[in-house]
């Protein structure tokens, strides 16, 4: 292997396994901060006689537990009923260097809304999206001098959620693969009423730079689903389903951090083509559904920039059918490029 792609291999493992230290010798380096929502002077959601802030605390000390149980770290921005700020709560999480954050809460609703929904940071798709947004970032106004602390955000006004969306990007997908296993315990292991993956603009997702989530368990203006929030049964039932999703996604965060594809497996190859599909100074797991379906994509680092490429033939005949089933699958900028001793030549 030469230096160059000696160079490439080294620097995508630190960019991998920056948070992860030993991990390849012990796979319990793994590290989520759990924010029970609300809490102190802030009760949240109350309806029923049922409090948004008891009932993810209480979900939340379950959650936490059932994943020390599985060997993984956990950290709360509350343990207890008390007032904690949003921003702080970013801190506690950016602090920690976690692969993880999950920030708990309950629903409400004029009507008889039910079903657990689970969010993503991003632009409201509409205006249900923008008003449960709203509902969770109106605790800025439980703190003192917020306008300053949060550069005169306003959560009633929707272009204030513009800017929020900016600084998490280059987490989402990872964050949209942790809320796909979360969304799909609540309903494949609970049957609870799909309310589906969302995007909205949380300030407390905003400000923690890993992949965040925000769970709404359910809706405490039903009766019937509030009552069910507020039972042991239902928290332990919804802890579970949380705790059974974030060990699946831990598996295949680890499971797909290095491809043997990085690596060539027949080094005495001279002169070789491939298709480069894209290029992004973003880092994406090496997994079909990142890709339109194509298979076997490998990555290579050229200074800032990833190289994403595809296929791997001796002929430029054989390139140019790669070429023509990479265009076909929505990569309609992708080229052929020539590698010799494993460099791309210019």
């Amino acid at each position: 292997m030469n230096s160059l792609r000696l160079l490439a291999v080294v620097l995508l493992q630190f960019y991998l396994f920056s948070l992860q230290g030993q991990e390849i010798k012990n796979r319990n380096n793994f590290t989520v901060v759990i924010d029970p929502g609300h809490g102190g002077k802030d009760p949240g959601a109350v309806s029923n006689g049922f409090y948004e802030k008891i009932i993810t605390l209480n979900t939340s000390l379950k959650l936490g537990q059932i994943l020390q149980d599985n060997g993984i770290k956990v950290i709360y921005t509350r343990d207890r009923d008390k007032f904690v700020n949003l921003l702080e709560r970013a801190n506690i999480a950016n602090k920690s260097d976690a692969q993880l954050f999950i920030s708990i809460h309950c629903n409400y609703h004029t009507s008889q809304a039910y079903g657990a929904e689970t969010f993503v940071l991003g632009l409201h798709a509409n205006q249900r999206n923008f008003e449960v947004a709203k509902k969770e970032n109106s605790v800025i106004f439980f703190e003192d001098d917020y306008e300053s602390a949060y550069a005169g955000f306003d959560p009633n006004n929707p272009e204030s959620v513009i800017g929020l969306t900016l600084m998490q990007e280059e987490y989402l997908d990872q964050s949209i693969i942790a809320a796909s296993y979360i969304q799909n315990g609540f309903v494949n292991r609970l049957n609870r009423k799909n309310r589906n993956i969302k995007q909205a603009g949380f300030i407390v997702l905003k400000y923690t730079y890993m992949p965040s989530v925000l769970i709404e368990l359910g809706f405490l203006s039903n009766k019937k689903e509030g009552a069910y929030l507020n039972s042991p049964k239902g928290q332990s039932e919804m802890a579970e389903a949380i705790s059974n999703a974030v060990i699946n996604y831990k598996n295949e965060f680890f499971n797909n951090l290095i491809t043997s594809n990085i690596e060539e497996k027949n080094t005495n190859e001279i002169s070789y083509y491939r298709i480069q599909i894209a290029a992004s100074n973003k880092l994406l797991e090496l997994k079909p559904y990142n890709f339109n379906g194509l298979k076997a994509v490998d990555v290579v680092k050229e200074g800032k920039i990833y190289k994403y490429l595809y296929g791997k033939h001796k002929t430029l005949e054989g390139a140019n059918k790669s070429l023509k089933t990479a265009r076909a699958s929505g990569f309609n900028s992708s080229f052929v490029v020539r590698f010799q001793n494993n460099e791309i030549i210019k």
